[in-house]
């Protein structure tokens, strides 16, 4: 169905765990300021919304807190399970719980959600009065020339790149906005931006990352689709020794749920 701005989804992204840990460990990584913005202590009961495979997520159960993960995807509840790990397969549009956690903690997750507006109401009624969501996404500006590089290719093929974009990158305006409508007190907003080295090849991110761009292509399309973007792209962001590197920017934030709030 298309949304109320009259565009229609971009075709399902898929998350494959071998395939993101293959590829994608750099985000977990990224995400250890996250959770020291969150500061997690010891008998908290934590909502991780998109805990992926569950490598961040460990970080917050070191710290003595109850943790629940949700993600959208059941290979990787699987193995976030398989790090121990109390996860279910859950959606974040259809997160329905009542005043139950004290925080909740979501990385690298909200830019990919398909109604954003849903979730966050879903995070307010999650927590309890003066609980705390903590959170990084993508912002603004966040793989700019990689998303121009694939949409002129795809331009160049005949097809319209614009129903593709899977994600939602707001900026910091926007997403106060958004916080502030459903009652939260924003305590901290930021737009980063973080030159990033990718665990991968560019070819490795656009499967892992930019499934909506090439499920438009013929199987036996996709290879010479990727390699215009590479040499495209080749000398802003492969190094000498050969390594990516991404031009991500990325939005954090920490909100709250006001005590006297219902």
């Amino acid at each position: 169905m298309p949304s109320e701005d009259g565009k229609l989804p971009a075709p399902a992204q898929t998350w494959n765990a071998e395939r993101y840990a293959r590829h994608a460990g750099y985000v977990a990584e990224h995400g250890a300021p996250v959770v020291d913005l969150l500061a997690p202590m010891a008998g908290e009961r934590i909502l991780d919304l998109g805990c992926g495979d569950g490598r961040l997520t460990v970080r917050l159960l070191e710290s003595g807190a109850d943790v629940f993960g949700i993600d959208a995807s059941p290979g990787q509840v699987h193995a976030a399970r398989a790090r121990g790990i109390n996860a279910k397969t859950v959606d974040a549009t259809a997160l329905n719980i009542n005043a139950e956690f004290d925080a909740v903690f979501s990385n690298a997750v909200l830019h990919w959600v398909s109604d954003i507006d849903t979730v966050i109401g879903g995070v307010f009624r999650a927590l309890r009065p003066g609980g705390r969501f903590v959170g990084e996404m993508g912002g603004q500006g966040n793989v700019e020339t990689i998303i121009a590089a694939s949409t002129n290719a795809l331009r160049e093929r005949g097809i319209d790149p614009a129903p593709l974009n899977p994600w939602y990158f707001p900026d910091t305006a926007a997403f106060k906005r958004l916080l502030a409508g459903h009652g939260f007190r924003i305590d901290y907003l930021e737009l980063i931006p973080r030159w990033t080295a990718l665990d991968t090849s560019l070819s490795g991110w656009m499967d892992t990352f930019a499934e909506s761009y090439l499920s438009v292509l013929a199987l036996a399309d996709r290879p010479a689709f990727v390699a215009e973007i590479e040499a495209a792209l080749a000398s802003q962001f492969r190094d000498t020794e050969g390594g990516w590197h991404a031009d991500y920017v990325r939005l954090r934030f920490k909100a709250a749920k006001e005590k006297g709030a219902q």
